[in-house]
This record gives C-alpha cells, sequence and structure tokens, in this order.
C-alpha cells in the first residue's frame, strides 16, 4: 500500500470527518488491486473492500500501531473472500464442455462431479491454517511468496502447510474411495 501521511491516519482516528475521507479514498485503490487477486469475482473483490473501508471507518480508533494499517486491511480483504467464497461456493462449477475435454467422455462427469464435491468438503474442513494456504496457492494460484506476504507467515511455512493441507486432503479422498 503506498505510504500514508501519519498525520491523516491521527486525525481521522480522532474523529475528523474530512481526515477519515481522504483516508477512505487514498486507501480504496490498493484495496481494490488485492482483493481482485484474493477475491474469485469482482462483484465479492467490491464487497471485500466494502466491507475493509467500513470496517476502518468504525474501528480506526482500535489501530494500535500506524504502520500495521495496511496488513491490517489486507487480513481483513482476505478474511471477507474467504467468507465470500465459503458462503458462496459449496462446490466449484465447470462448464459441461470443459469438463468433457478435461475429463473425457460424458460418462466420468458424474464421477468427477462427486469428487469436486468430496474435493470441496475436504477442503472446508481443513484448519484455517491450512485451508487459506491451499486455497490461495492452488485455486487462487499465487505464488508461494504473494501466499506469504499475505498471511504474514514465511515461505518456508507456505511451503509446508500445503504439503500438509495436500496430504490431508489426499487422505480423506483415499477414504472416500477416490484414488490418485
Amino acid at each position: 500500500m503506498k505510504k500514508i501521511d501519519d498525520n491523516l491516519i491521527l486525525q481521522a482516528s480522532s474523529g475528523n470527518e474530512v481526515a477519515m475521507a481522504k483516508l477512505l479514498e487514498k486507501c480504496q485503490p490498493d484495496l481494490n488491486r488485492f482483493s481482485r487477486k484474493v477475491c474469485s469475482t469482482a462483484e465479492d473483490a467490491e464487497d471485500a473492500v466494502q466491507v475493509a473501508l467500513w470496517v476502518l471507518y468504525k474501528k480506526i480508533g482500535v489501530l494500535r500501531t500506524i504502520s500495521a494499517l495496511s496488513a491490517w486491511l489486507f487480513r481483513i480483504i482476505e478474511r471477507e473472500c474467504y467468507r465470500i467464497f465459503r458462503s458462496n461456493n459449496k462446490t466449484f462449477a465447470m462448464d459441461p464442455d470443459d469438463m468433457e475435454e478435461l475429463f473425457g467422455t460424458s460418462n466420468s462427469i458424474a464421477d468427477e462431479s462427486i469428487l469436486k464435491i468430496d474435493l470441496t468438503k475436504a477442503i472446508i474442513s481443513l484448519p484455517y491454517t491450512y485451508r487459506s494456504v491451499i486455497i490461495l496457492r492452488d485455486i487462487r494460484e499465487l505464488s508461494t511468496y504473494e501466499v506469504s506476504n499475505m498471511l504474514e507467515i514465511s515461505p518456508e511455512a507456505v511451503k509446508s502447510r500445503l504439503h500438509r493441507a495436500r496430504n490431508i486432503i489426499r487422505k480423506k479422498l483415499e477414504i472416500s474411495g477416490h484414488s490418485h
């Protein structure tokens, strides 16, 4: 996020409405850019930004350090995108033509649909630390470095959590009767 004047943040946190309006205006472009990378649709990204800006407006007074502003806002967006994803996408939608092209005959479509449902259930059942990494890395296709920055963990931790998440999912799919 672009450097925001500390005085502007302090004025906004002390209740100055003009400063708050300027702060919201300055934050929005970076939040929009970030949310488009994390959320699955443009509409979800816009919703997540609105939530983050609303939280900023309502709770700026609880911000402990000025330097934590961008990390706080990015974390709000990440959580909101994940919440929206989880509530809207119990299964992964895919065009039937694309499915046939990817998976072969239309007879396999039913089997693949069952696999997708089981895969979705396995991902949703993961602990948050693993679920967030696998969604950002494998579903959203962000780099290890991007996930590391977003979650504020080391790249090694991202790799470790991703490996563990994949193993858990693999075991759950095997229990459900799917082999890899």
